[in-house]
């Protein structure tokens, strides 16, 4: 179909690609299409703009049709330049009118103009993974945020960006945690990570993970999901931490537990994921072997002191494909994959489409509780509802053919007592 939306996208031609990639995600995204069939009946979003800065894929295709379906006029750009399915947008453009503001590989300044193309939408709610478009409007667009009446954040980098705003007073409105929802931290960030963190690696490499010493740097779920598979493959596990609590955590599961400053000295390869800066630091890529592989899973590429690994180089060059090859004086090779950014999605394809299932439909029912609950939501950040969250679970079980036990009426009487004893 021609559109009638503005758009920046590589290339409109690559649109009937993107609808198959579209349609393989959705047939793995049951609980998002029966979220699509309801909004479609009832047009809960009716009448609302979203501006929606997330990874362009073909599983974020899926949630934008969803919002389109439930009546709301949506606006998606990058949230990391290097994230993007090119024929996903254009798809989303050619065949589903949605505006799209997105270029694989774009520069800074692209990805910039396009997030403000997001704003100029003039949103009444935001969608983040980052809080990028949050950043945006609470700096140079402060005369919107009068428009704006609730945002959703998808990732932990986000969350804890938000929650530093509302302790400072700075948050002009509420935003629900999306990322916080136990169906989407417990699957989306172990399970899907996980996995396609290891894809991103062996993708960019080719390398044999068996019998490498694997360096994971945060031990949170993202960190115990890469850790879990690099095991699964054959690397010895080597966890970093600052917080006792998931240390021992790794400890308990059979990890090596060391610092990074010891960890440096014998890691083949290095993935960081904390949401921290330079966790990676000069001082680690000065005694790093030759050889060494560094990339990031964290929502940012400030987890690398990749200015650092600049300056200590005598050349650089692209090894392969998203693998960039940094000489250093002495002749060690240090190999930095996808630029620091999020290897699973700029190396390889993101989150697998049955995890996304879940972490999507949490932000498209909390679009639809932010609308309905606007008037009494505080300019605070507020978890996922507990009974949304409960659903969407109930829902997964039921499309995967999983039936649990109910608790009978003498189990509920028993548990909200407290005066039988054994």
């Amino acid at each position: 179909m021609a559109t009638t939306k503005r758009h920046d996208v590589k290339d409109l031609t690559l649109a009937p690609e993107g609808v198959r990639r579209i349609m393989w995600a959705d047939r793995q995204m049951p609980v998002l299409q029966a979220i699509r069939e309801r909004f479609e009946r009832e047009q809960p979003l009716a009448g609302y703009r979203i501006a929606a800065c997330l990874h362009v894929t073909s599983e974020t295709a899926n949630l934008m049709r969803t919002l389109k379906a439930g009546g709301a006029d949506v606006v998606l750009c990058a949230s990391n330049p290097l994230s993007t399915q090119d024929d996903v947008a254009a798809a989303l453009v050619d065949e589903f009118d949605i505006a799209v503001f997105a270029i694989k590989g774009e520069d800074n300044d692209t990805y910039y103009s396009h997030i403000e193309a997001a704003v100029d939408h003039k949103p009444q709610l935001t969608m983040d993974d980052g809080a990028d478009v949050i950043s945006v409007l609470h700096s140079a667009r402060r005369e919107q945020l009068g428009d704006i009446i609730a945002g959703m954040e998808e990732t932990t980098t986000g969350v804890i960006r938000l929650k530093a705003m509302e302790a400072d007073g700075a948050l002009a409105f509420p935003v629900i945690a999306v990322n916080d929802a136990r169906t989407k931290h417990f699957f989306d960030n172990r399970y899907g990570t996980g996995q396609s963190t290891i894809d991103g690696i062996i993708r960019a490499t080719n390398v044999l993970l068996a019998g490498k010493r694997f360096v994971v740097a945060g031990y949170g779920w993202v960190g115990r999901g890469v850790a879990m598979r690099a095991k699964g493959l054959g690397s010895h596990v080597i966890v970093t931490e600052v917080d006792p609590m998931p240390a021992l955590e790794a400890l308990m599961d059979g990890f090596e537990v060391m610092p990074m400053a010891q960890a440096a000295r014998i890691g083949d390869v290095f993935c960081t994921a904390t949401g921290d800066k330079h966790v990676v630091a000069r001082e680690h890529l000065e005694v790093m072997k030759d050889g060494a592989i560094i990339c990031n899973t964290g929502h940012f590429n400030v987890e690398i002191d990749i200015p650092a690994l600049r300056s200590l180089a005598v050349e650089t060059r692209e090894a392969r494909n998203f693998v960039e090859e940094f000489q250093l004086a002495d002749g060690r090779l240090l190999f930095l994959l996808a630029e620091g950014r999020l290897v699973n999605i700029s190396a390889a394809e993101g989150h697998p489409a049955i995890v996304m299932d879940m972490s999507f439909a949490n932000q498209a029912l909390a679009t639809e509780y932010a609308v309905q609950n606007a008037a009494s939501l505080e300019k605070k950040v507020y978890p996922v509802p507990t009974e949304i969250d409960e659903e969407i679970a109930r829902l997964k079980l039921a499309t995967m053919g999983v039936i649990i036990d109910q608790l009978t009426e003498e189990q509920v009487k028993y548990l909200a007592s407290w005066d039988e004893g054994t």
